[in-house]
């Protein structure tokens, strides 16, 4: 994965934030885990500062001669130390939590040398300064930590003395790799869209700069935008035509990010299941369509003539996000009514994506809060407009009509993404949990079965929608490794999308870009997540009898923190059902 990926990738992580008087386990764990996070600022230090570690909030990346090595030895050094932390600590809940991180240092170490023995190294070095400058420039953050940028935007630029260029650091590093033939480059789909939409990222930091209302940056930044389109001109004459045209990964590398984000079992496991829950979703969906083209006389009943229709109902751009905050008071009421799970009194943080960050995800997301140093910041729903990297002039329209206001403000809002992070806001959490347990699964499996506990409560047009959103997680599944594997083509799985998931072109071309460059595998983990976490929940059920609570089981998986499905499994049998029987 591209340093710029591993941006991308924090923008789906969980947060973490002090509590008032932390519990004597997480102050032992927080111990255990500052060196592993100094490592990684040490070599990522914009991953740090959207974690909220101060400490790195002035560097940059590093590209200096022989990184790779040095950061491998460096994380393999972590890996034993922690190994032999772990070997004398008798605390189970620290226990546990350094399993988290040799984990995550295990997964790192791997990662690492299958990508360097494999992959040509590509970083799209617009993409990394936008998104280190954005980490900075948050209107979250105070006016204090927003002028840090200035610092780093120099050092990004080489214009503070004894810095190089971070584009001049990049080409050198690819430069390096380019003689051995025996590399894959980049997918040629990835590079292009880099070198699009560069000039959109340059002119979203500058966007930035103004809003937070800082000067000295003009000239510092002018610099850095001719590095940028000279690094891009090397882009074009070295590593587009190195660049390959088949989407596919090596198999090792494909299985090791299914890995990374959570998914244990096979690709064709995968494929198999998720092709099983595919048609048993469909089938539901046709039954609530029935339903709703006879409440609303629609001519055809069938499920894709029904989601057209329910689309044509669009929110004008200027009534959104009154639109949807009005929707969420109305599943907050559904939640206190049905006793589904605890809510916060203050209101979420809704908002539309900028050109920008539309460019870098051009699907809803949560943007969380900081993890560290945390003093009442909380996630944002962001919600993009447009996909500035579809193919065609058609209008993007799977978020902005009325039924999916339902599914979506239940996903990334409420009980979803923005209550699983401020839960750790409220309560505090400890570090390893909060940042090293991350991955996809367990985050996404917990927005996708926040729709599901809604989903009884809405009206039909509602839950066709919310069954909708569910049958896409289960194309993804399907589509994602089939791709990856050979089996189908990009082009392929868009066409599918769009015939049988019903999506509009832009949105389309996102989804299989997604699957193709941007975070191959990752998509199939919400699925994933949502079929484990479904299972706990029957488990407990089954345990329990008459004295399972789904409040009290609910409330307890957000208190646990983002943990991955072995360890929430763990925690449940051992903590929750044997508090639920005294």
């Amino acid at each position: 994965m591209s340093r710029s990926k591993l941006g991308l990738a924090l923008v789906l992580a969980a947060s973490n934030a002090i509590a008032a008087v932390p519990p004597a386990w997480v102050a032992r764990s927080d111990a255990y885990t500052q060196p592993v996070l100094k490592d990684t600022g040490k070599y990522h230090p914009e991953e740090s500062t959207q974690l909220g570690d101060e400490s790195f909030d002035t560097m940059v990346a590093d590209f200096k001669p022989r990184d790779y090595e040095r950061e491998l030895a460096d994380t393999e050094k972590r890996l034993l130390e922690l190994r032999r932390q772990r070997a004398a600590e008798k605390d189970p809940k620290v226990g546990q939590d350094l399993d988290i991180l040799i984990d995550s240092r295990e997964k790192q170490v791997t990662s690492m040398k299958l990508e360097r023995q494999y992959l040509l190294d590509y970083t799209n070095v617009g993409e990394l300064v936008f998104g280190g400058l954005r980490a900075l420039l948050d209107p979250r953050n105070k006016p204090e930590r927003q002028k840090l940028a200035l610092v780093r935007l120099k050092r990004y630029a080489g214009t503070e003395p004894g810095s190089t260029p971070i584009a001049t650091l990049v080409r050198a590093r690819t430069e390096e790799r380019l003689a051995n033939k025996a590399l894959i480059g980049p997918y040629v789909g990835e590079v292009e869209e880099g070198l699009n939409n560069n000039a959109t990222y340059l002119d979203g930091i500058e966007d930035l700069f103004k809003k937070a209302k800082l000067s000295g940056w003009e000239a510092d930044l002018a610099s850095l935008r001719q590095q940028v389109r000279d690094y891009d001109a090397f882009v074009k004459g070295r590593i587009l035509p190195r660049a390959r045209k088949d989407v596919r990964l090596p198999e090792a590398i494909y299985v090791n990010r299914l890995r990374n984000v959570g998914v244990d079992i096979a690709p064709e496991q995968m494929i198999e299941r998720a092709s099983f829950d595919f048609q048993e979703v469909r089938d539901q969906m046709q039954v609530v369509a029935n339903t709703v083209a006879a409440q609303r006389g629609f001519k055809s009943s069938d499920y894709r003539d029904v989601m057209r229709e329910l689309k044509k109902t669009a929110i004008p751009p200027e009534q959104l996000l009154p639109y949807y905050r009005e929707r969420l008071k109305d599943i907050e009421a559904i939640i206190r009514q049905h006793d589904l799970v605890t809510l916060p009194t203050r209101e979420a943080n809704i908002r539309t994506a900028t050109p920008a960050e539309a460019a870098r995800s051009p699907a809803p997301f949560m943007n969380p809060p900081r993890m560290i140093g945390n003093t009442g910041e909380y996630g944002e729903f962001v919600i993009p407009l447009a996909n500035p990297n579809a193919k065609s002039k058609e209008k993007m329209n799977d978020f902005d009509f009325a039924a999916m206001s339902w599914t979506l403000a239940a996903h990334e809002a409420r009980p979803g993404h923005e209550l699983q992070f401020a839960s750790m806001v409220e309560q505090g959490m400890s570090v390893a949990r909060a940042r090293f347990a991350f991955n996809s699964t367990n985050v996404e499996g917990w927005g996708l079965y926040s729709e599901a506990l809604v989903l009884p409560y809405m009206p039909p047009e509602g839950q066709l929608v919310s069954l909708h959103a569910r049958l896409l997680r289960m194309a993804r599944a399907m589509l994602d490794p089939q791709i990856n594997l050979g089996r189908m083509t990009p082009e392929q799985a868009k066409a599918f999308l769009m015939k049988e998931v019903v999506l509009s072109e832009p949105f389309a071309q996102s989804e299989v870009d997604r699957y193709s460059y941007r975070n191959p595998g990752q998509a199939t983990a919400y699925y994933y997540g949502y079929v484990k976490l479904r299972a706990l929940k029957t488990l407990a059920e089954i345990e329990l009898g008459e004295r399972f609570k789904l409040k009290a089981f609910n409330d307890f998986v957000i208190a646990q923190g983002i943990l991955p499905p072995q360890l929430m499994r763990e925690a449940v049998l051992r903590d929750f059902i044997p508090s639920q029987k005294k």
